[in-house]
Order: structure tokens, then C-alpha cells, then sequence
């Protein structure tokens, strides 16, 4: 006991000290220039230069995603980003595809719960064809009954056929509805059948008009370019659109639906083997408690060397698949884990498990090297996100739509650093707790 006891007291000491020393030095990574402005029309333009490389990235993000969607109409978001592709005023169908593989490019789109990005990178000498055709499909996206029709047949298509090859789909889909009851962020980002059905041409222009607008986005150029040019062609490609309408915040995240039950379970047949779903509401953070949790949260399910991964996966053997981590929709977050197992025995023996993990940081320090280990995982992954064009350009778009101010990054970056096994253990017993815990058992039968 005396032996426990001075460990613990040279564990306070150690945290103490780390808290109280001076901060990290930012590495490099995070000395590129940054220029950031409005347009009149409201688009906000970020502009990051950097010559180590002859590309360049262009990134559109809108505040728009599922989050947007009405009962009735889900997948509507997820139906517009295929639409962006049919063709607008200059280009015809899948022709702006065309144009980006010609010159050697790559493109793709992406859609979140609460937005949807649209991107390209090129070789430097073609950043004013990329600008051009991001601004022409937001002056003038193709929307039309015939391209809605297509539309909604791919994705009613897509979503037969990744229903039957991702058998566990459907449990995620039930599972964001007891972590986030209220529809806007808790249904499917693909809709249902049904709802894709019930979308007309009206619904796609309205919902184009009301999201799909310059002063509800944001434009990012990072790469190989020069930044007077660049603001030259941005301004000819861009400042004509007009401005939209007021765009409201969405309702925060609670305000519709009662707290759904705490545990279910769910049966389907079709799914090789049971699994289960657990997650904790841990509602609105503190920007120190955030810092903390993305350190918790690399200990516990990024990588073969995480908690669970090794307790579950390799030592026990009682978790065949494991994933996991932390999720935010609407400045609520929870953090989330999901695990398939041979057996209904083992897929209990694997719950448990993870309960007593998590259990685990609220009452054990965590050991200096092993936060030490994990702290490197986060500088790599966050320095990644810098490191080249299109992650950054992608990265500065993401923060601005969350509303964080960019100019901090460095000190961010520190934050993490400084998290101490103490203020794991803190957090651990402030946000672990029984009752913000819920789960979903899927049984094969």
C-alpha cells in the first residue's frame, strides 16, 4: 500500500509539473501563410500558399447537409451532391469529370451530416479551370426533372446494393437515432427509399436556392499558386453569383425528442454474427475538455495498440471487428463503439469489456509512456492534415465551418500536449458515467 501510495504521489507530481512547464514548441507544419477574406456576395475565401509542390487544391464547402433535410425528405442533401455532377449552365453531364482527369486531376465530394465539399486538385497551371467550373455549377447547377429523376435512381440503386454487401448498415442507422433522437441528426445521410421517392424537381431547386449559395460557403485554395492572381481569378469566377437568402442555424441538437431507451436489441437474420453498439452522450464541451477527450480517445480506439483493439482483438479474442471514436453533430458530442463477435456469448463477454476499459480511466492513471505514445499519434495525424494541399485546404474549410478561428492552430495543437494522466481521470469520471451510456445488442436471430 505504501509502495501504491507513493506512486500515486509522484504520478501527481509528474502532472503537476507538465501543467505548469512551459509549452511545447509548435513543430513545423504550422508556419504556412494564411489569407482569409469575404467577398460581397458573402462567399468566405481562404487562401494557403505553398510552392513545395506544382499542384493545387480548390475546395467548396457548403453548410449543407442532412441536417437541412425535412421528415418526408431525407437523402435530399446526399441527392444533391450527385447533382452538382449533372451539368450546369457551360458544362454538360459528367463532363466536369472529364475536364479534371484530362489534365491530370483528381476530384470527389463528400457530404456530412451538417455540410457537403466539393474538390479538385491540379497541376498549378489549371487552378482558373477549376476555379471556373466550381463557380459554374454554383451559379447554375442543372436541375431539372430528368437529372433528378437519374439522380434518384442511382442512389435508390447505391443504397439497395451497400445495404446488401454492409449488412451491419442498418444497425448504425438505428444507432444514431437513440444517440441523436432528434431527425435532424439522426437519420440516415442516405435516406430512405421512400423519402428519395418522394423528391421532386421542387424540392431539389428549393432546397439548391436556400443552401447551395455563395454566402453559405466557403472557398479554399492551397497549394502552388500566386496569391495575387489567385484573388484576381477568384473575384472574375465568383463575385457575379448572386447572394442568397438568410440561412438560420439548424435547431440544436434535443430540442424535438424525448431521451430514447437505454438498451436495445435488435434481431435480423441476414447478419453473419451478432454484434453490438455502445456509446456515451457526452453533450456540449469545454474547448479543454475536447482537447482531452481526442487523447482519451486515441488510447482507447485508434490503432492496433489501443486499449480495446488489444484486449478485445488480440489478447481475448472475443471481438472479430472493432471500431470506434468520437463523433459531433450540432455541438453535441459522444463517443461510440462498435464490435462484431463470433458468438452471442463472446459479444457479451465483449461489452463488458469494453465497460471495464472505460471503467479503467476513471479510476487509473494512465501510464507516462503510453500517453506519451499516444500524444505522438495525435501530432502525426493532426500535422497530416497540413502537410499537403488538399488535406489542408480541406482541413481550414472544415475548421471554418465549425466556426474555429484558424489563426489558433498552433496553440490547439499545444492544448493536446498539455493533457496530463490526471486530467484523463477527471474527464474520465465527469463524462463516463452509467447513465450517459446506451447500447444496441444485434442478435442473428
Amino acid at each position: 500500500m505504501r509502495r501504491a501510495a507513493l506512486r500515486w504521489t509522484w504520478a501527481v507530481v509528474l502532472c503537476v509539473a507538465a501543467v505548469s512547464g512551459e509549452p511545447p514548441a509548435v513543430p513545423k507544419g504550422f508556419d504556412f501563410p494564411l489569407i482569409q477574406y469575404r467577398l460581397k456576395n458573402g462567399l468566405q475565401v481562404i487562401l494557403s500558399e505553398d510552392d513545395s509542390l506544382p499542384v493545387v487544391s480548390v475546395v467548396v464547402a457548403y453548410a449543407a447537409g442532412p441536417v437541412r433535410e425535412q421528415p418526408g425528405r431525407s437523402g435530399l442533401a446526399y441527392l444533391m451532391e450527385n447533382l452538382m455532377f449533372q451539368g450546369s449552365e457551360n458544362v454538360s453531364p459528367m463532363q466536369h469529370i472529364n475536364y479534371v482527369q484530362r489534365i491530370g486531376g483528381e476530384f470527389n465530394a463528400n457530404t456530412a451530416f451538417d455540410k457537403t465539399y466539393f474538390y479538385e486538385s491540379v497541376p498549378s497551371n489549371q487552378l482558373a479551370l477549376a476555379l471556373w467550373l466550381e463557380s459554374d455549377r454554383m451559379a447554375s447547377p442543372a436541375i431539372t426533372g430528368a437529372t433528378v429523376e437519374r439522380a434518384k435512381e442511382a442512389l435508390i440503386s447505391e443504397g439497395r446494393q451497400r445495404r446488401t454487401a454492409e449488412p451491419y448498415m442498418e444497425s448504425f442507422f438505428i444507432f444514431d437515432r437513440i444517440l441523436y433522437p432528434d431527425f435532424a441528426y439522426g437519420h440516415p445521410l442516405i435516406g430512405t427509399e421512400e423519402d428519395l421517392k418522394r423528391i421532386t424537381e421542387e424540392d431539389a431547386r428549393a432546397f439548391a436556392g436556400a443552401y447551395y449559395v455563395p454566402n453559405n460557403a466557403v472557398l479554399c485554395i492551397s497549394g502552388n499558386f500566386g496569391v495575387s492572381k489567385a484573388k484576381e481569378l477568384v473575384a472574375k469566377y465568383f463575385e457575379t453569383i448572386p447572394r442568397g437568402g438568410d440561412v438560420p442555424a439548424p435547431p440544436p441538437p434535443g430540442s424535438e425528442s424525448p431521451p430514447p431507451a437505454r438498451d436495445q436489441v435488435v434481431g435480423d437474420p441476414l447478419t453473419p454474427s451478432p454484434a453490438f453498439h455502445v456509446g456515451y452522450r457526452l453533450g456540449r464541451l469545454q474547448a479543454s475538455d475536447a482537447d482531452a477527450l481526442k487523447i482519451m480517445d486515441i488510447l482507447l480506439t485508434h490503432g492496433k495498440s489501443s486499449r480495446l483493439y488489444k484486449r478485445l482483438v488480440k489478447k481475448e479474442r472475443i471481438a472479430l471487428y472493432l471500431s470506434g471514436g468520437l463523433e459531433e453533430r450540432g455541438g453535441l458530442t459522444s463517443f461510440r463503439v462498435f464490435a462484431i463477435s463470433p458468438n452471442a456469448i463472446m459479444a457479451d463477454l465483449c461489452r463488458k469489456a469494453v465497460a471495464a476499459e472505460i471503467g479503467r480511466l476513471r479510476t487509473t492513471f494512465v501510464p507516462e509512456d503510453e500517453l506519451a505514445k499516444a500524444k505522438v499519434l495525435f501530432k502525426g495525424a493532426f500535422l497530416d492534415r497540413l502537410t499537403t494541399s488538399l488535406p489542408r485546404a480541406l482541413f481550414l474549410c472544415e475548421r471554418h465551418l465549425q466556426g474555429a478561428p484558424l489563426e489558433d492552430l498552433g496553440g490547439e495543437f499545444n492544448r493536446h500536449l498539455l493533457v496530463t494522466p490526471v486530467t484523463i481521470v477527471s474527464l474520465a469520471n465527469r463524462l463516463f458515467k452509467p447513465e450517459n451510456a446506451y447500447g444496441l445488442d444485434l442478435r442473428t436471430k
